[in-house]
């Protein structure tokens, strides 16, 4: 009598039935951790303000009573530290208050998708300064132009696709490819020039006029 061979099936499970493939690899990069705040390293060079005002006091106040409500986003890094996508100003109320880990998703990113998540993320603040934008539309904008060197293997010429990037960050902030042009020439401005645009001093469109002057040190 021949062998029988017992095969064991897998079925699917109810979640597997019922969810779509994009939720099930979401749910595979999701991981929410209590990390140490001194394992967690801010995004190089991120381009918004935290300050110790009244806003982050009354943060850490409702920390210290409630927890963090929502979880911070942070990276893996390849030394095994975390790299902070979203919660600078949660982590900062933290160690304010005292409290040695900031609840985070972890995800997997990588640069160009990561500095595109760090800078919607932060963009839900209440208030932005002239200089927060300036430097947040061109770090999104250079991780976009390098995400399409990347896929794009068209001859369109590249002041175009420059373009394109613009409306494409103009689009979701509601602002026009021009208006996004403005801000980011802002980043050629020294940074007292810049500093009396965040305080209202000067306006937008002079200060931008004045980018383009020579500035001698």
């Amino acid at each position: 009598m021949a062998n029988e061979k017992t095969v064991e099936m897998r079925l699917p499970s109810l979640d597997d039935l019922f969810s779509s493939q994009e939720e099930r690899e979401d749910a595979k990069l999701k991981r929410i951790y209590e990390i140490p705040l001194d394992e967690i390293d801010p995004f190089p060079d991120h381009p918004f303000k935290v300050l110790d005002d009244e806003d982050m006091m009354n943060l850490v106040e409702s920390i210290k009573t409630n927890g963090v409500l929502t979880p911070a986003t942070v990276r893996k890094k390849e030394d095994g530290r975390y790299e902070l996508l979203s919660g600078h100003r949660r982590l900062r109320a933290c160690q304010l208050a005292g409290i040695p880990t900031l609840k985070c998703d972890v995800v997997e990113m990588d640069l160009d998708e990561a500095t595109i998540f760090m800078v919607d993320a932060n963009f839900q603040r209440s208030r932005i300064l002239p200089s927060e934008k300036a430097y947040a539309y061109k770090m999104k904008l250079d991780a976009i132009k390098r995400q399409g060197q990347r896929s794009d293997l068209t001859s369109a010429p590249v002041e175009r696709k420059f373009g394109e990037a613009r409306d494409e960050i103009g689009n979701q902030v509601g602002e026009s490819r021009e208006q996004v042009r403005r801000y980011i020439r802002l980043t050629e401005l020294i940074p007292e020039i810049l500093d009396m645009v965040d305080n209202g001093v000067i306006a937008l469109r002079p200060a931008v006029e004045l980018s383009y002057i020579p500035m001698i040190i």
